[in-house]
């Protein structure tokens, strides 16, 4: 599997001008805050999101070098992003994140739910600083999105009657809103035509879903170890995901142990071997699939560039994830 920092070639130099940026953004007037952050902002994430806002300005500015507002939009991205997975581990009681302890774990869940508020805060302020009004509402219904994505998941523990299509919605609330419209918000300070604009919305939208679908899969698939946190977290808190949707379908017994809340003794290891006999991770690969190919179809319009590429590339990462 190629790692995904390896697809970040066009944009590697600006990401490591974004690591030394996050920290200073911060500030260090409250030391805590400022020591819960570098906390986050060192445990080695990804950087998926702010790397797709910055392949996508380099993208739509090709003639031009980016400016300092696409470099601030991608901090801001990686920001709302961080404090979401602060107030999420506080939600699902998570003692890890990427191999390293939660926030919350480490300071308490009152400094926990104050860093991430002073997160959202900041993000909001050099946000407004951006003074673009378009950029600032697309941002901000982000952070509405997260919020409605965690109460619609809280509202549907153990509820086997959630469709599909509800959880797609759920899970473009939790993981495909940021990638979307920050793609789309790129676009925007690069002053691309509102047809192009629509297309790096979908491209986000898409990518982000089948992001989130291979995630399911993974909690399914992977260790503990590989994860970076417990295994079967989702299905033992009741959270159905893609697979569990499918495998229902063929198997209702597995409906019966998710109504009781795998209350007894060996129903988990019952339900995990009924999906596993299912068609339910095959049929959640497919899905996957169906939203990365869609994903790049959405970057016909633009130009050839090395950028563009990779963000093609990375629709064919996310699926790599799984093998």
């Amino acid at each position: 599997m190629t790692p995904a920092t390896s697809l970040f070639a066009p944009v590697e130099a600006d990401l490591q001008i974004l690591a030394e940026n996050l920290k200073q953004l911060v500030g260090n007037r409250h030391p805590i805050l400022y020591a819960a952050a570098e906390h986050l902002f060192g445990a080695g994430g990804k950087r998926i999101r702010p790397a797709i806002v910055l392949l996508v300005s380099r993208a739509t500015m090709q003639e031009k070098d980016i400016t300092l507002r696409h470099r601030r939009l991608a901090e801001i991205t990686e920001m709302i992003h961080t404090a979401s997975l602060v107030h999420d581990d506080i939600v699902d009681e998570s003692d890890m994140r990427r191999g390293v302890p939660t926030v919350h774990s480490l300071f308490g869940n009152r400094i926990a739910v104050l860093a991430g508020d002073f997160l959202f805060a900041q993000s909001s302020w050099y946000l407004a600083n951006l003074n673009n009004l378009e950029v600032v509402k697309l941002l901000s219904e982000v952070i509405m999105d997260l919020a409605s994505g965690e109460i619609q998941q809280g509202l549907n523990c153990f509820d086997t009657s959630i469709s599909i299509e509800a959880y797609l919605q759920k899970s473009y609330y939790k993981a495909a809103t940021l990638i979307a419209n920050s793609s789309k918000a790129a676009g925007l300070l690069s002053e691309v035509s509102p047809e192009t604009a629509e297309h790096l919305y979908g491209y986000g939208r898409h990518f982000g879903l089948a992001f989130q679908i291979v995630d399911d899969i993974l909690d399914f698939t992977s260790s503990t170890d590989t994860l970076g946190k417990p295994a079967l977290s989702d299905l033992k808190s009741g959270n159905l995901t893609a697979p569990v949707l499918f495998a229902m379908e063929e198997k209702s017994s597995l409906e019966v142990l998710i109504e009781r809340e795998f209350v007894q003794e060996g129903d988990l290891e019952q339900a995990m071997a009924l999906i596993l006999e299912s068609q339910g991770i095959q049929r959640a690969r497919e899905l996957a699939a169906e939203h990365a190919n869609m994903a790049v179809e959405h970057l016909a319009n633009l130009p050839p560039s090395e950028s563009r590429q990779a963000l093609m590339d990375m629709a064919d990462y996310v699926l790599s994830r799984l093998y």
